[in-house]
């Protein structure tokens, strides 16, 4: 585990956005918090970004409209979408942007430490 790694955490409810945060940490991850994707393309933080943990509906800018304009700008974090709003033609939208997984809230912890663990350890 590299400890330079960062999980950046886009969430427009605090309360998810927060315990995201906690639960990452709690793997001994570092963590960045945002509270839209606005905010987190504007924050500078790109490129330091080993994981990207995101909401998919959002006000504002979605979570897979931000992958998407993520991979324009060229950059290409492996991504974990969760969502209070499973679809299957969300899932596959997701995945063919190159999404790790799509994740439903509540989140399981067993199944997020899973793909948090796949993200931060690709080569």
């Amino acid at each position: 585990m590299c400890s330079a790694q960062i999980v950046s955490i886009v969430d427009d409810d605090e309360a998810v956005r927060l315990a995201m945060g906690t639960l990452v940490r709690s793997f001994g991850r570092h963590t960045r918090l945002f509270a839209s994707a606005e905010e987190f393309l504007q924050s500078g933080y790109i490129a330091q970004t080993s994981c990207l943990i995101s909401d998919v509906m959002m006000p504002g800018m979605s979570g897979v409209e931000m992958r998407d304009r993520l991979l324009a700008l060229g950059y290409a974090p492996p991504t974990i979408f969760i969502t209070a709003f499973p679809a299957a033609d969300l899932n596959a939208k997701a995945m063919t942007n190159g999404a790790l997984a799509v994740l439903d809230k509540p989140v399981d912890a067993s199944t997020f430490a899973h793909w948090l663990s796949v993200a931060l350890d690709l080569p």
